[in-house]
């Protein structure tokens, strides 16, 4: 694979706090996240024209986190909606079990450290809706991370944890530009997650604020 200015890896939570029903809004929420123009332009946009991105589902310590979309080279919202079409044909792996952040976090970095592209930027993209509640805790994998020179940002669901913004921006996030937003349920995930994407292809330090809680480290 050519070189690429960012990978990204999402990371994200299908414990059994997410529902049948809040899984399909938050796969969804990602497939029409990649099939907006505007996101897949801006894979484009920089000195390689390209991003690198996979997509991996995490739950409890067994049977452990599953890539759910493997890595694939972004240029233009052509691509870009191909990357959307095979999170829709994504399964929901693994089973719903615990909520093992560390362990997911722990693979997502293990998934950038794969990835097929030399990359100027690597970000890990972490989203759910509960505290870790079983495994190695999260804030000493986010360390390892930063060490490694990888950026750690958070996306927290609120519908659970009213305050999970907090142990995610305490435990989770870390690295240049850094960040964690909430959005108030899986009904919003959509739009919270194309602005969240937006964020972390540009590499804005600074959130934008429409409508959504947001809140930098």
């Amino acid at each position: 694979m050519d070189p690429v200015d960012l990978a990204l890896c999402l990371a994200v939570d299908v414990s059994a706090s997410v529902d049948f029903d809040e899984f399909g809004l938050m796969a969804g929420g990602y497939a029409a996240a990649f099939r907006d123009t505007g996101i897949g332009a801006l894979c484009a946009a920089g000195p390689h024209g390209a991003v690198a991105v996979a997509m991996l589902f995490w739950s409890g310590m067994t049977p452990g986190p599953e890539l759910a979309v493997p890595w694939l080279r972004l240029d233009g919202p052509a691509t870009a909606a191909g990357f959307a079409d095979a999170i829709d044909a994504a399964p929901r792996q693994p089973l719903p079990g615990a909520t093992a952040l560390g362990e997911g976090m722990a693979a997502g970095l293990a998934l950038l450290a794969r990835c097929p592209a030399e990359a100027t930027r690597l970000v890990l993209d972490v989203s759910g809706d509960g505290r870790h509640n079983q495994g190695r805790p999260p804030g000493p994998v986010r360390d390892i991370g930063v060490a490694a020179g990888v950026t750690l940002n958070a996306l927290a669901v609120l519908n659970e944890e009213p305050d999970l913004l907090e142990h995610y921006r305490a435990e989770v996030i870390g690295g240049p530009g850094s960040f964690a937003m909430a959005c108030p349920d899986y009904a919003a995930f959509a739009d919270a997650i194309r602005e969240k994407l937006r964020r972390e292809i540009t590499g804005l330090l600074l959130a934008r604020r429409d409508g959504l809680s947001a809140l930098s480290s």
